[in-house]
């Protein structure tokens, strides 16, 4: 099976840096598309807040831009998010999401991590 596993979350004073990393895994050889970021903070819907194309096209929510840079290593199937200039406003749960293609089956559906906490102290 498939699996994302998140990694890099913590606690930060505001002003300050995280890098999240997402890698992909699983028994079987796969395919990935378009990777992305989202989040979701207390009492609050799911944000989308970065994607990442297979040839390392990126996108941002307007609350993120200039200040997360999302990137991608494909051999190492593997997903970032550098968090700067943190604000107390980006505390959510940070999840990564993923195309896959299972191989050969060429099965192909989108997968979660299990996300991971990011606090912004003030």
């Amino acid at each position: 099976q498939v699996q994302l596993v998140e990694s890099g979350g913590g606690l930060v004073q505001a002003g300050g840096s995280l890098r999240l990393s997402c890698a992909a895994s699983g028994s079987i050889s796969i395919s990935i598309n378009n990777m992305a970021w989202y989040r979701q903070a207390p009492g609050k819907q799911r944000e989308l807040v970065a994607t990442i194309t297979r040839g390392g096209s990126t996108n941002y929510a307007d609350s993120v831009k200039g200040r997360f840079t999302g990137s991608r290593d494909n051999a190492k199937n593997t997903l970032y998010l550098q968090m700067n200039a943190l604000k107390p406003e980006d505390t959510a749960v940070y999840y990564c999401n993923a195309d896959i293609i299972t191989i050969p089956t060429m099965r192909r559906a989108f997968y979660w991590g299990q996300g991971t906490q990011v606090t912004v102290s003030s």
